[in-house]
């Protein structure tokens, strides 16, 4: 099992919450917070699930401290967390085939 815990950062546009993963550059929105919050979780799994089963490469998480200062007017800095396990894994290349 691997844990992974990024900084998002969520934010307002018009009618969605929009987040956005600064180390990774991907980002995903909902129509409400919960549901941004939920995508934000998936599509982190979905990164690192791709990622580790084709061995790449990817950015270290910044300091979250970092990433809060640097946040602007309406913008608000969460950790969010994946976990991929080997079940996972496994799924996922058969999936991919």
């Amino acid at each position: 099992m691997q844990q992974f815990i990024y900084p998002a950062v969520f934010y307002l546009d018009g009618e969605e919450t929009k987040v956005y993963f600064p180390d990774l550059d991907i980002s995903t929105s909902g129509e409400s917070f919960e549901d941004a919050f939920l995508f934000a979780k998936d599509l982190l799994r979905v990164y690192f699930l791709y990622a580790v089963n084709n061995d790449l490469d990817f950015n270290l998480p910044s300091d979250f401290n970092l990433i809060k200062q640097k946040c602007g007017e309406g913008q608000t800095p969460i950790l969010i967390d994946a976990i991929v396990t080997s079940v996972d894994l496994r799924e996922f290349k058969k999936n991919s085939k």
